[in-house]
């Protein structure tokens, strides 16, 4: 005996199962690597020494405070496309593009491994765009712009940090 899917679950918003699959994996990948950047802002926000502390402590904060709400959004994208979000240490670490550091660090060390992070997401985001785009997906779309803009901004004024 087969199930039927209920009404309420059929997902019919113009989009075929697979651009569904295809857009909420890539969005998984790019929802791992927000988060894995997530976490080592918060790790140097709290561990960060040296004369640029302050200034340093609170840039960290404010692009960590900024992640924290796009990663929910990103998830919440997953969902709607009626694909389940990765949650877990484990699933983010073998979904993202890059590893966070686990040796301390300089302030400058880690303002440059926080440039090479923000950057890897704008690549996991730009590599996204044509599968969106083929789709007609605008939301994704719009969210893969917007995300893309806040971590090339990002990435422009941690490297200006490192410069004299």
């Amino acid at each position: 005996m087969s199930k039927k899917k209920s009404e309420a679950s059929v997902i019919n918003i113009g989009l075929s199962d697979a651009q569904r699959e295809a857009i909420g994996a890539g969005l998984s990948g790019l929802l791992a690597d927000s988060y894995s950047l997530f976490l080592m802002t918060h790790n140097f926000h709290w561990n960060v020494i040296g004369p640029q502390f302050r200034s340093l402590h609170l840039m960290f904060e404010e692009q960590y405070t900024e992640l924290f709400t796009g990663v929910d959004e990103i998830a919440e994208r997953i969902r709607s496309l009626g694909v389940a979000a990765p949650g877990t240490f484990k699933q983010f670490e073998s979904l993202a593009s890059f590893a966070i550091p686990e040796e301390a660090m300089s302030a400058r060390e880690m303002l440059l491994a926080l440039v090479a992070a923000q950057e890897a997401v704008v690549r996991t985001a730009r590599g996204l765009l044509p599968v969106a785009d083929e789709a007609n997906d605008q939301p994704t779309l719009d969210l893969l712009t917007r995300r893309m803009e806040i971590h090339e901004k990002n990435a422009w004024m941690l490297r200006a940090m490192t410069q004299d």
